[in-house]
């Protein structure tokens, strides 16, 4: 082989080791590619499970319950989720026990929440303070069935089990802490801030979830701010009660009571002896000042002068009457006692029915059948004693009927409740007599209000002629409709008189 040749075939074998080297290094590149473009698919993947830490701690089973709608909103179920938060749940309510699933109730060491289907209140019972009246919040959507089950939105989530939640759509998780959790978690910071302890009253520890802490400093309780420790209020208070439905303050100072803002505004001045919420929507408080009680509103202004001995019924005398306050009855009725005299104002504070009533409510006493009874919830009317005789008021504070009668009690059998009333021994099943008075029951007072409110919006759409042709129609009507008021009136006169002659017999 001469010099030529052998230049050539190392020439070549470079080439090919060159070329070898190439593919190696190529291949090596579209190696480390793939185990990249892999370990992004995983991450990508893993990033699409949705992950839910409560209180600092993962957990898959959660994640399994929540549903998603298709505007954004999630939803919850109540019983399932509710040992996750150390609550128990039942079916039914909690003063009402049943299996009514469109009902079910939560319970912890310090208060029980009831929930109902298609409804988004919330109501309360503080199993620290006594008494049997509830207060309530609203959620941001009513409660709805799924498959069977009760749901609330995580929103109603945060109020019904004292949490809070938040939703990282970036990295796909949710992050949720119970009340308690934060509680053990602010309690040695608050060390730093200069204070000795977290208030011990439920009601209190609630502003944990709220960014807030009600702090002691053993002398004096005041408010701070759970980050950073700043005064919300300050530390200088005997007593403070945090109050979820307006997210205000009940202060007290030298055994007076006021009401302060966690803007610090002064919204009732620190005077009364007592001060507690009697109803959120209208806006009202029970307060008392050198044994006299009297209501305010919001702002501090008179309602009721505290110039009454009582003001409120002891619902607990009633269990079966599914009463949730006894300050307002009939949505509309404050029961006011005077001097042994009991008289009824309405939420605006004007007196409807004088102080002329022994009591409000029939107490049982010989009959094994009969249950206490303080309304009839169906037609909206209370029971009034006078002199052991007892009539029905409606929700304006007018008698049902002109009459008194012996008894008027509610009986349950199977589950019904049905109301009867005893007239010198001679028994009338309540419902059925109001019916005859022309007194309507609540639900068909609603359907008529709807019917004519859809007639009256269809009677606007018509043309000048139609109206024309109406009117003489109507015309026409009044004329008969007053001949059947007097029928009715004539009905209702006869009806009330079969009760008295019954009395009098």
């Amino acid at each position: 082989m001469n010099l030529i040749d052998e230049d050539f075939n190392a020439k070549k074998e470079v080439d090919q080791t060159k070329k070898i080297t190439r593919i190696i290094i190529v291949a090596i590149i579209l190696v480390i590619i793939a185990i990249a473009g892999i370990f992004a698919y995983m991450l990508y993947l893993q990033s699409l499970n949705l992950k839910v830490i409560v209180n600092d701690q993962q957990n898959a089973d959660i994640a399994n319950l929540l549903v998603f709608e298709n505007d954004g909103t999630i939803y919850v179920p109540v019983r399932k989720i509710a040992s996750y938060f150390s609550y128990d749940s039942y079916n039914g309510e909690y003063t009402n026990k049943s299996e009514d699933t469109s009902k079910c109730y939560v319970q912890c060491d310090g208060e029980v929440a009831n929930l109902t289907l298609n409804s988004n209140k919330i109501y309360k019972l503080s199993l620290e303070s006594k008494g049997n009246n509830y207060t309530y919040i609203y959620m941001d959507q009513p409660v709805k069935a799924i498959n069977g089950e009760l749901y609330i939105t995580t929103e109603g989530m945060q109020k019904v089990f004292n949490t809070t939640f938040n939703y990282d759509q970036n990295s796909n998780t949710i992050s949720i802490y119970t009340m308690p959790y934060l509680i053990s978690r602010y309690t040695n910071t608050i060390l730093n801030y200069g204070y000795t302890a977290i208030s011990e009253q439920f009601e209190n520890r609630k502003t944990a979830v709220q960014g807030m802490l009600v702090v002691t400093d053993d002398k004096y309780v005041g408010v701070i701010n759970s980050d950073d420790g700043t005064e919300i209020l300050e530390c200088k208070y005997d007593n403070i009660t945090y109050q979820e439905a307006t997210g205000d303050f009940i202060v007290c100072s030298n055994n007076k009571y006021g009401i302060i803002g966690a803007n610090k505004e002064t919204k009732v001045e620190i005077t009364y002896d007592t001060i507690r919420l009697m109803d959120y929507d209208a806006g009202l408080y029970l307060v008392s000042r050198n044994g006299k009680y009297g209501v305010i509103d919001l702002e501090g202004n008179n309602v009721i002068y505290a110039e009454n001995d009582q003001i409120g019924i002891d619902i607990s005398k009633f269990p079966d009457n599914d009463l949730k306050t006894g300050y307002i009855l009939l949505d509309n009725l404050i029961p006011v006692q005077r001097n042994e005299k009991w008289g009824l104002f309405d939420k605006n504070g004007k007196q409807v029915v004088n102080f002329e009533y022994d009591s409000f409510g029939y107490i049982a006493n010989n009959n094994r059948e009969a249950l206490n009874l303080l309304v009839v919830p169906n037609y909206n009317v209370i029971v009034a004693c006078l002199n052991e005789r007892y009539t029905l008021l409606n929700a304006s504070g007018e008698q049902a009927f002109k009459a008194f009668v012996d008894d008027i009690y509610m009986t349950i059998n199977g589950g019904k409740k049905s109301y009867t009333m005893i007239a010198n021994n001679k028994r009338y099943d309540v419902e059925d007599y109001l019916d005859r008075l022309g007194v309507q029951p609540v639900n068909e007072k609603e359907e008529e209000e709807t019917s004519t409110n859809t007639t009256t919006n269809t009677n606007n759409s018509n043309t000048t002629n139609e109206t024309d042709q109406n009117s003489a129609v109507e015309n026409n009507n009044q004329v008969n409709n007053e001949g059947e008021e007097r029928e009715d009136s004539t009905e209702q006169t006869n009806n009330t008189q079969e009760v008295q002659e019954s009395q009098e017999s």
